[in-house]
């Protein structure tokens, strides 16, 4: 029997909430759980680059400062349930295969307004070098109750190693089956020396863990000073290219040779 809870996430009222699951046979599923001390991170959702702040000149109307969003904060391990948004009835793309996603947040996570993610999910699927670009691949977001070709999770990293196996990590993302895994320590505060916006990354790390969703293989750097393919790694080393966030340049598919670099796994 499916627990349901009311979650307070921003601005969303009533969402539904998603029962506890476990992975069956987990060989992940440890007793001695981080503590969940929350982790409070660098950045805000869909953090833009900065800009110089002007002086009003003499007589010039003064504008109300816009109200800081709070930072995200999240245990190290949350609840393992989950928050599901509320679907939209836009399709995003005119033409290819209909993939319908769901929204997942873990419960334990906050600072995340949920209407202002799925705007950038969506907006990030439907822009001219999405996925949805060329013709290919159509999205759709729905709610609850509904069976979604695959769930966007955002979860703790402790719950991501529950999740997407392959021993102790914490800090990439990942996608198993029908569930793309979005480590919210990434989401939150990016990579070091990624060399672009945190808003550029999010882009990225969605768009390469979604990409694999749609039967897409890791790549390498085409050559330095080249762009990153989004299927490169970009999240532990570009290889001597520049950051790059989408699956489309130029009007045209921008891939790199298949293969993966054998990076390390940064300490968390």
């Amino acid at each position: 029997m499916r627990k349901v809870r009311i979650a307070g996430l921003g601005v969303v009222a009533a969402l539904v909430v998603v029962g506890l699951f476990e992975l069956p046979d987990s060989p992940f599923a440890r007793r001695d759980l981080p503590d969940r001390t929350p982790v409070v991170a660098s950045q805000p959702l869909d953090v833009g680059d900065a800009v110089p702040e002007s002086k009003p000149s003499k007589g010039s109307p003064q504008v109300p400062a816009k109200p800081a969003e709070p930072a995200i904060t999240y245990p190290e391990q949350g609840s393992v349930s989950y928050s599901v948004l509320p679907g939209t009835p836009e399709t995003i793309g005119t033409a290819g295969r209909l993939l319908t996603f769901e929204i997942d947040i873990e419960n334990g996570i906050k600072g995340i307004d949920p209407a202002e993610l799925g705007r950038f999910v969506r907006a990030t699927y439907g822009a001219p070098e999405g996925w949805a670009a060329g013709g290919k691949w159509r999205f759709r977001q729905v709610g609850p109750g509904h069976d979604p070709g695959f769930k966007l999770m955002f979860v703790t990293p402790a719950t991501r190693d529950l999740l997407c196996g392959g021993g102790y990590d914490h800090y990439t993302s990942c996608r198993i089956g029908e569930r793309v895994v979005l480590n919210i320590a990434r989401w939150a505060n990016g990579v070091p020396n990624y060399g672009a916006s945190l808003t550029e990354y999010r882009k990225y790390m969605l768009n390469h863990e979604t990409g694999h969703r749609l039967g897409e293989a890791h790549e390498l750097c085409p050559g330095p000073g080249q762009p990153a393919p989004v299927m490169q790694q970009q999240t532990l080393g570009l290889h001597g290219c520049t950051p790059y966030a989408w699956p489309y340049r130029d009007g045209r598919r921008y891939e790199g040779r298949l293969g993966k670099y054998d990076d390390a796994i940064p300490a968390n």
